[in-house]
């Protein structure tokens, strides 16, 4: 099964080429999207000599200035190709070893959309803070749309990519994350999820995610509810 991988990547130097080489040290048919988000530290220059030496296994698609994810995740999106899209975080957060487990669900399960929970196995190397908001946020998904997910922030939501483009997300930040679920929800498309790994970091080792975007989410996932 073919997969497309959108990176959205803004101001990541310290961490985006050791994500590089596990997304490529993978064993999955992908064609690797990097889209640089107005990035100002250097970042920009690192992917075009990255890009540059893969000779073509790596588009690299950049926004003059700085939209937010959900917009890298749109452009990225438009130039998919593959079976199936995968959003891969710039951080080190999640592990591209779990696409095979992903990707096998889809295959098997006939599925349309996998997502990758990191709470399947128990609790997740997660600040309590962010475990609270997920949670929050993963019921309140569940009570608004009747689905049984464990975790509806996951970055990792493996989706066909006709279905995904059929979406015409307009979230501009990590707003992004409950648009595509209840999109998704909305359709009646059954997501099924995985166990993934997770590892989580703090503000200060650059996590962007604040209280702002849990507000988002909420006026997101509500809007979505009760909109035609």
């Amino acid at each position: 099964m073919q997969l497309s991988i959108i990176i959205p990547v803004f101001n990541e130097r310290a961490t985006v080429l050791d994500v590089l080489d596990r997304v490529e040290a993978t064993a999955v048919d992908a064609e690797i999207i990097l889209v640089d988000d107005g990035s100002t530290d250097g970042t920009r220059e690192i992917l075009h000599a990255r890009t540059e030496a893969s000779r073509g296994r790596i588009a690299l698609l950049r926004h003059p200035v700085n939209r937010g994810k959900g917009a890298a995740v749109v452009t990225g999106a438009a130039r998919a190709t593959r079976e199936y899209v995968i959003v891969q975080d710039a951080d080190l957060e999640y592990d591209p070893a779990d696409y095979v487990r992903l990707l096998a669900a889809a295959h098997d399960r006939g599925a349309a959309a996998v997502y990758g929970s990191r709470f399947h196995r128990g609790s997740p190397e997660m600040f309590l803070r962010q475990v609270i908001g997920n949670r929050l946020l993963t019921g309140l998904t569940n009570l608004l749309y009747g689905s049984a997910l464990t975790d509806m922030e996951t970055c990792y939501k493996l989706v066909r990519r006709s279905l995904f483009q059929e979406l015409r997300i307009t979230s501009r930040r990590f707003d992004v994350e409950p648009e595509v679920t209840a999109k998704l929800l909305k359709k009646g498309v059954t997501i099924h999820e995985v166990p993934i790994s997770y590892k989580g970091r703090s503000f200060a080792e650059g996590k962007k995610i604040s209280w702002v975007d849990f507000v988002s989410a909420v006026w997101t996932l509500v809007r979505l509810r009760v909109s035609g």
